[in-house]
């Protein structure tokens, strides 16, 4: 897989250049084997996969804010000269194409928000204990735990476990600072690409209010929500989820 822009990704049929670039964005400790091959493998569609500054193969350091990391996908989104994109983002990820599109509106076709919300405040507790050596795992454990339903598989578990485990704490502590200051209610109103916000229904991460919130402030968006599964809803159910995004991109298509 390439680089630009010092940012690691992987992309799938690069050759069509007819169809909207669908570009995916991974949460906080992620990397982009958080999007299942369902999603980084769209049929039909050109898609791109980030490992953001500081997380799995980019190097370098992670960010404190949600609007520098949005800054670093600008400059790759130029790297790679992708003139127009729609931005599908995982929790951290959706803030940050939530924040493309507010910033970059010109660069923006459409987002997608999946277990999201306009804020994401993180609890103190489990700041406190990523950022201590002797709790972190602890913290890993229980952050995994929270983010699945009880339907997910054990293997499924244990392998997001392993990656998040893979990234440096000092990332992930930042990674969860940035969302904790992440706040775009006020200005909802003026993001105007349109928007599909995707949330399951077991999500203890980001709770179904936050997302019902996010929708009805969006100008045009529309809520989907996946029934039976947690906060990790793109791993638990790849296909209802691709076949979601496949289904408002056609739609981006069409207008």
């Amino acid at each position: 897989m390439p680089y630009a822009g010092e940012l690691y990704y992987h992309v799938y049929n690069a050759h069509l250049v007819s169809q909207p670039a669908l570009v995916l964005v991974h949460g906080a400790g992620g990397t982009h084997l958080f999007w299942p091959t369902a999603l980084r493998r769209l049929a039909g569609y050109r898609v791109y996969a980030l490992d953001l500054p500081g997380h799995g193969k980019s190097g370098g350091r992670g960010r404190q804010s949600i609007a520098s990391y949005a800054e670093a996908v600008m400059v790759w989104v130029e790297a790679v000269r992708l003139h127009r994109a729609v931005f599908a983002g995982h929790s951290m990820g959706s803030a940050i194409a939530l924040t493309l599109a507010l910033r970059h509106p010109e660069r923006v076709m459409g987002i997608a928000l999946l277990g999201g919300g306009a804020c994401l405040r993180v609890a103190p507790s489990l700041l406190d204990e990523i950022a201590s050596p002797t709790t972190y795992h602890k913290a890993i454990h229980s952050i995994v735990r929270w983010s699945f339903s009880p339907h997910a598989a054990p293997k499924l578990v244990e392998t997001a476990a392993q990656r998040l485990e893979e990234t440096r704490r000092s990332v992930l502590h930042g990674d969860l600072h940035a969302c904790d200051a992440f706040d775009l209610t006020r200005w909802l109103a003026d993001v105007r690409a349109p928007a599909l916000v995707m949330c399951g229904a077991l999500d203890k991460m980001t709770p179904l209010s936050l997302s019902r919130q996010l929708a009805a402030g969006l100008p045009q968006a529309e809520l989907r929500i996946i029934p039976e599964v947690g906060h990790m809803l793109m791993l638990e159910k790849p296909e209802e989820v691709a076949a979601a995004l496949a289904e408002f991109l056609e739609d981006l298509s069409r207008r």
